[in-house]
């Protein structure tokens, strides 16, 4: 019988990591009230009591080859995190998404006997379908967020557990948009737009200029409308305020506000949305407002994902749907005369069937994902 305290390892690599990882390990403390936990991870994670050995930062890097100049940095830190960890050999090994990083972290310590589970099923239905090979080395079980993906792992006989999305149970199905509105202090009949340029330095660096471009040529159109930008953490809100008192300060604390945090409810508030592609999306459609989806790579990425990328869609709510319900720009469609009037069309039609779309979307992803996800890496860890 054990006497000493579990001991949990536990990697996040991003933002929206750091928010399924803080509502897992939320649940592993009521389980193990005296656990160790210990990993990579952001304010979230350390909020719920993780110790973090490294800054999450240094492995929020996306794209093919956007990693190659940060590649020394990262292989530092996962060779130190494994070193850690054989050290130090956690109960389990719990990767979330990030999973160039985290499968190579998992196979090298599943290897050494130490149990691992990966939390975010890597795009494996979408390309490199052969990856699973890799994934069945690395853990003794995937949990995946959305349900369509068991397809692929029962294909290969891989251990698969579907847990639905945390923040599906934390958003409501009818969000309350009034209540919004005035945590914000803003008019109910005020037209607002969020505008979520990525929680990345590099998505910003990159979009933030068409993004800009796009506000001011809905401004041209409607000129009372307000722009709310929500910068996920001190780092983006000092990025995204340098470049809007360079390239637009007439708009600054007019027409553009600069928050930081309060994302959820920015959307919420908001009549429709401009967006990086990527787990926003899904935030967005939980919050059941229309959105323009937008993304960049870089050429080369770009040219090699065009030979390999297999899903008809690149937008979580298209892919959950199955079918384009919002519209996604990629690359050279990614421009402001585009934004502008997908935007200015959400704003001047009725939604109520695309809000309908989101509802039956959001009542699957609803499971209970952070009690689902805890009681799974129990099993695993009396396996």
């Amino acid at each position: 019988m054990k006497t000493t305290p579990v001991r949990i390892g536990i990697v996040a690599g991003e933002p929206s990591g750091d928010v399924l990882a803080a509502g897992l390990i939320r649940e592993l403390k009521v389980l193990f009230p005296d656990a160790i936990i210990e990993g990579i991870g952001g304010d979230n994670m350390q909020a719920e009591g993780c110790h973090s050995l490294f800054e999450m930062e240094t492995l929020s890097v996306m794209g093919l080859t956007e990693v190659l100049a940060h590649l020394p940095a990262i292989l530092k830190v996962k060779k130190q995190l494994v070193e850690h960890f054989l050290k130090h050999p956690p109960d389990v090994y719990i990767g979330v998404d990030a999973p160039d990083f985290n499968l190579r972290v998992e196979t090298a310590l599943k290897q050494r006997g130490i149990k691992t589970v990966h939390y975010v099923s890597p795009t494996v239905w979408a390309w490199r379908e052969k990856r699973i090979h890799k994934i069945a080395k690395a853990t003794n079980r995937v949990l995946g967020l959305f349900p369509f993906e068991h397809l692929v792992y029962d294909r290969y006989n891989v251990p698969y557990s579907f847990v639905g999305h945390t923040m599906a149970d934390a958003i409501p199905l009818k969000p309350d948009r009034q209540a919004a509105r005035a945590k914000l202090k803003l008019a109910d009949d005020l037209t607002m737009i969020a505008v979520l340029p990525g929680s990345r330095g590099g998505e910003v660096k990159t979009l933030l200029p068409s993004f800009t471009a796009t506000i001011k040529r809905v401004l041209s159109s409607k000129p009372e409308t307000v722009f709310f930008i929500p910068a996920v953490n001190q780092r983006r809100f000092d990025q995204i305020s340098e470049f809007l008192h360079i390239h637009a300060p007439e708009l600054m604390d007019t027409s553009i506000h600069l928050v930081q945090g309060h994302a959820r409810d920015v959307m919420i508030a908001s009549n429709a949305i401009l967006l990086a592609s990527g787990t926003a999306t899904l935030e967005a459609m939980l919050c059941k407002r229309p959105m323009v989806a937008a993304y960049k790579l870089a050429p080369l990425t770009y040219r090699i994902m065009q030979k390999i990328y297999k899903a008809k869609y690149f937008s979580l709510p298209n892919l959950l749907a199955d079918e384009r319900i919002i519209p996604e720009l990629l690359q050279s469609e990614v421009n402001a005369n585009n934004m502008a009037r997908y935007l200015l069309h959400f704003l001047e039609q009725d939604n109520s069937q695309l809000v309908e779309k989101f509802t039956l979307l959001h009542q699957k992803l609803k499971q209970d994902a952070d009690k689902q996800a805890a009681q799974a890496i129990v099993e695993v860890m009396n396996e």
